[in-house]
């Protein structure tokens, strides 16, 4: 088989697809969210811890001279990235949880195999007669 071929089965299957559509979909909702944490909820948390906004928050490691700038540690960047990490975390949660309590519904609502019906007369006779062969051979 040759390698293009092998690799355009593999990248054909259902499941590959599915995680494509997947990322690209996680990527779009994580945009979402960031915009909502930095555009939306740290606003109003900064207004209401004195107008601070987080973005702002680092620490000088170094002060910038002239030929090079400052070297800082943004702590409030990160406190963000944390804050857009909990909230998609949690959203997950809840699409998984979602999922898991749709399938106890199915698995309650499906039916129970049918048992196995009885055989018919032409099975009787059949199984009669390899029993009969059988103890003529013993």
């Amino acid at each position: 088989m040759s390698f293009l071929k092998e690799f355009r089965e593999f990248a054909m299957r259902g499941n590959v697809l599915d995680l494509a559509v997947g990322v690209v979909i996680g990527g779009a909702f994580g945009k979402i969210v960031s915009s909502f944490v930095g555009d939306v909820l740290m606003p109003p948390l900064g207004l209401l811890l004195g107008g601070i906004d987080f973005k702002d928050f680092s620490l000088t490691l170094k002060e910038a001279t002239d030929n090079a700038p400052a070297v800082t540690l943004n702590y409030g960047a990160f406190i963000q990235n944390v804050i857009d990490f909990t909230i998609i975390a949690f959203a997950i949660f809840l699409l998984i949880k979602g999922v898991n309590q749709l399938k106890r519904k199915q698995e309650v609502s499906a039916p129970a195999p049918a048992a196995p019906s009885e055989p018919s007369n032409e099975e009787k006779l059949l199984a009669e007669i390899r029993d009969l062969l059988k103890a003529q051979k013993n």
